[in-house]
């Protein structure tokens, strides 16, 4: 698997999206699927930091191929609780802790909005004032360093042109993965757990 920099995100989040291209044209025109992602993948790259180091994502190619009408840009956030991710890539995953979100970022003002969850149907147009400030969305993905919380894993975002709605869980609670085992005398696939 390619790792490292824009231009290795670039090339996966791309073959990401032309795999989206082979199933559509698959099943046809009327067809429609649901893909799952991190925020990071499908929240629009435009509208974040990653634009400035000319990086693209599943969420904005999506956009662009289709148009905005047929695509439904969907984001997660939460205030607090814990997830399922690794240290570094290849690192075993582990039960990590979520603290409390940043202070004046998005998952902050949402809590403060009120603890309880919330579903944020977002029109793509800039709203109010308050809407159409860059402010950071916490970013987890398979690799989550909860220590670097008040320095890093946020994301810039103009929330209402990132995404089309926002799903807002005020304390998350980790997942427990299925047990997976694996034939000690066998190299391990790259697709590894999902495919060969």
């Amino acid at each position: 698997m390619v790792r490292g920099g824009p231009e290795s995100w670039n090339i996966r989040d791309r073959h990401m999206a032309e795999t989206l291209d082979r199933l559509a044209r698959h099943y046809g025109p009327g067809s429609r699927g649901i893909v799952w992602e991190h925020n990071t993948h499908i929240g629009d790259a435009r509208f974040t930091d990653m634009a400035d180091d000319w990086m693209v994502n599943v969420g904005q190619l999506a956009r662009e191929r289709w148009g905005p009408q047929e695509v439904v840009l969907v984001g997660f956030a939460c205030h607090r609780g814990t997830v399922i991710a690794g240290q570094a890539w290849d690192a075993p995953a582990e039960r990590l802790d979520v603290p409390e979100g940043r202070e004046d970022s998005w998952d902050d003002l949402l809590h403060r909005a009120g603890p309880e969850d919330k579903l944020l149907l977002l029109d793509g147009s800039d709203g109010p004032p308050a809407m159409r400030e860059s402010r950071g969305q916490r970013a987890i993905g398979v690799v989550y360093h909860p220590e670097y919380e008040q320095f890093g894993n946020y994301v810039p975002t103009v929330l209402p042109r990132r995404y089309d709605a926002l799903l807002y869980l005020d304390e998350t609670r980790a997942l427990r993965p299925l047990p997976v085992t694996v034939d000690p005398h066998e190299e391990i696939p790259e697709t590894f757990p999902t495919g060969r």
